[in-house]
């Protein structure tokens, strides 16, 4: 191997191997078809690791190319189904409920998933606060591997034509046809897919707890697509990623260092594809190069704008904030953004999705990392690197590459592209000068963010940081002591509250609605249903199935009360609880602790806090002061192998106060409102006052026994 100009293993890279072919795959139709070709070859192992994964995705759009599935899931079980060696195991992101409208619902439990045995697949969950696992790695029997930019997933198939409205995007029947999406990844044959198998296996381990044998070495499969012509073979391929630091893992931020070195080092031309734009480190070190007198030309092409309403009112702002500043740094006019323009796109933009770029002719980096500064220590990322160091035939494939990109973004030939830097001497000139030649082509990106919402948009590592923070150090940095509410305010809030309710209900007793919604007809009507026989076990079936669905507890108990009366209904709706507890208790017990935290969400941190010390008067202190809702209360216990007799009792105990207190005061409000008089209100009142003073009291004891434990921890 020559001595490499850049590549720094242990420093920018982790590892530099052997890989006997190489081909860079160009949007997502190209890799899903070599994706399934290659897996029809698997023998013993097909690792995939993966941001986003979707069973229902067609990885074939143009018709059916053989008797197998089209379908991914489909294609994989009939993969293990007819090979008795073969497993396949599939690492999620677990992520958080915030993407969950546009995945793959409750993932764990499809057929397509667990429906055969040697077919495993895992969320992972082991991730700092706020971070993710973004790699995008496929990995079969060591022998070939997939890493870029494309997740096997809804919205990524397309083709380099991007065509308006194309039918072949709709991934599922009633959905509408998604914006075109350009995306790379790349796929390397040789010792180097070895390396990666090494990654997915640790990544299964930290996740799972199980280790991962690699895979004996097979005779007689290629594995490489055989359809596939790759742009170049006999190369050196280096490994770069980001590993955040969480619990025993060391930081890793091999990809910051080698874009960082990377810029540095260019001489002509940086060429950059990007999704985010938005890394302070890598902004600096380009206006850096900017500023020199001889310094490289800067291209990059980026998406008009980012995909969702979240981020194109956070990063599109962080990313023109990033903009004027290497504007700013332009002296020489050697910096240019671009967006791909196709014409009949309705509104809609080309989702640039790339994370690539390229220096000169001499190195090629193609990865799952943004150029935002969480891909350069927050998230999880793994990167793919070729560097010439002098050999022509790797040169021509990473300018080849880059005209290959270009050409199809200016709808014209890569070879044009070729022609015109060449004759130009400028890869500026030679854009600008097919700019227009095509319908499609690339058009400057316009500073469209306004001072106003600039001002709005906090700083960069609010929205965008570059590695892990705990939730309370975010707390304490972002939220001043002097301005956190204190917790009289709560009281007062829920007085202000009750006083409210009682005074819409004192209105409707004098108003319209009277006439329309009937006092009277409503009791008839609760009182007929008291008398069955079966409405108590109709109240305890309504019960069970609230837990289930998450339905307020507090709604059902007001409501059995108002039917029953105050006793009956007091009666009904604590046996009806504690069923319901015991019933989502056993579903967190089967679930199990990971499934579980994906719908607890940020609750899960203070509720593992108190159930840690997983006594009866533990489950009374969180009856009694309600950190989450009572469904999400019950699982997490029963996921914490909380003992069910201390569960019970302790819900018991810690329901009676709060359920006393909504009876007599839902039995003193409908009096009330009935009977609005001064003796009534009375009534009511003093109710309110000792529900507030016996809340206040208890908080208060609590607070002191809480300090108290962690003044007694040690140091």
């Amino acid at each position: 191997m020559a001595h490499s100009a850049i590549l720094k293993p242990g420093a920018n890279c982790w590892r530099i191997e052997h890989a006997d072919r190489a081909a860079f795959l160009v949007d997502g139709a190209e890799f899903f078809r070599a994706f399934r070709e290659t897996v029809k070859q698997a023998q013993r192992s097909v690792l995939i690791i993966a941001w986003d994964i979707d069973s229902r995705i067609d990885l074939v759009r143009e018709g059916k190319p053989d008797s197998l599935p089209v379908s991914l899931g489909a294609f994989l079980n009939c993969m293990v189904q007819r090979n008795r060696q073969l497993h396949i195991h599939v690492l999620d992101w677990d992520f958080t409920m915030i993407f969950a409208p546009a995945r793959e619902w409750m993932p764990l439990y499809k057929q397509q998933w667990n429906g055969h045995r040697r077919l495993h697949f895992f969320l992972d969950d082991q991730h700092p606060t706020g971070a993710c696992h973004h790699q995008k790695i496929v990995v079969v029997d060591d022998q070939v591997a997939f890493v870029g930019g494309l997740d096997l997933t809804t919205g990524r198939w397309d083709t380099p034509q991007h065509l308006p409205d194309d039918p072949r995007r709709r991934d599922l029947e009633a959905e509408p046809v998604p914006q075109p999406y350009h995306d790379i990844q790349m796929i390397v044959r040789g010792p180097v897919a070895a390396l990666l198998g090494d990654i997915a296996r640790e990544r299964w381990f930290r996740a799972t707890g199980h280790k991962l044998a690699a895979p004996e070495r097979q005779a007689g499969a290629s594995y490489w697509p055989g359809y596939l012509v790759p742009d170049v073979e006999n190369i050196q391929v280096a490994i770069a990623r980001t590993i955040p630091r969480y619990k025993s893992t060391v930081e890793v931020r091999e990809v910051e260092r080698l874009l960082l070195d990377a810029i540095a080092a260019a001489r002509n031309t940086i060429y950059i594809e990007a999704q985010y734009f938005t890394a302070d480190k890598i902004g600096a070190a380009l206006a850096k190069r900017l500023e020199e007198q001889d310094g490289p030309e800067i291209v990059v092409v980026l998406p008009e704008h980012t995909d969702g309403w979240l981020s194109q009112n956070t990063m599109d702002v962080l990313r023109e904030r990033l903009f004027r500043r290497l504007k700013s740094s332009d002296h020489q006019g050697r910096f240019r953004l671009y967006y791909p323009c196709i014409p009949k796109l309705d509104g809609k933009c080309v989702n640039v999705h790339s994370k690539m770029i390229i220096i000169d002719d001499q190195l090629a980096r193609v990865g799952s990392a943004n150029l935002n500064n969480r891909s350069m220590g927050l998230d999880t990322e793994c990167d793919l690197v070729l560097e010439a160091n002098g050999e022509a035939h790797v040169q021509h494939a990473i300018s080849s590459f880059r005209n290959r990109l270009l050409g199809e973004h200016l709808g014209v030939e890569p070879s044009e592209i070729a022609a015109r830097v060449a004759q130009d001497g400028s890869l500026i000139r030679a854009i600008e000068s097919l700019c227009g030649s095509a319908p499609r082509t690339l058009l400057p990106l316009p500073l469209r963010v306004t001072a106003d919402m600039d001002a709005l948009v906090p700083d960069a590592q609010v929205i965008d940081p570059d590695q892990p923070m705990d939730a309370d150090q975010l707390i304490d940095e972002y939220v001043p002591g002097e301005e956190r509410e204190p917790a009289r305010y709560h009281v007062y809030l829920i007085a202000f509250i009750l006083a409210s309710i009682l005074g819409l209900a004192t209105l409707w007793h004098w108003s319209p609605l009277r006439e329309w919604v009937n006092v009277e007809t409503l009791v008839g009507f609760a009182a007929e249903f008291e008398q069955a026989r079966s409405a108590p076990l109709f109240v305890m079936g309504v019960f069970l199935i609230g837990g289930l669905i998450a339905f307020p507890l507090t709604v059902l108990i007001i409501a059995c009360v108002l039917v029953f009366g105050p006793w009956q209904g007091f009666l009904y709706s604590l046996i009806g609880a504690l069923l319901s507890a015991m019933s989502t208790y056993a579903l967190g017990h089967l679930l199990g602790r990971n499934t579980v935290r994906r719908f607890a969400g940020k609750k899960i941190r203070e509720l593992n806090k108190r159930l840690a010390y997983r006594g009866i008067m533990t489950i009374v202190i969180v009856r009694i002061i309600p950190l989450a809702p009572f469904s999400v209360v019950n699982m997490i216990a029963g996921a914490s192998q909380i003992r069910f007799r201390d569960f019970v009792i302790g819900s018991a105990i810690g329901l009676l106060p709060g359920m006393a207190g909504i009876s007599l005061f839902t039995d003193r409000l409908a009096a009330t409102i009935q009977k609005p008089d001064l003796p009534a209100f009375a009534v009511l009142a003093t109710v309110v006052a000792v529900i507030i003073v016996s809340g206040w009291t208890f908080w208060r004891w609590e607070e002191r026994q809480r300090n108290s434990r962690l003044r007694a921890r040690p140091d």
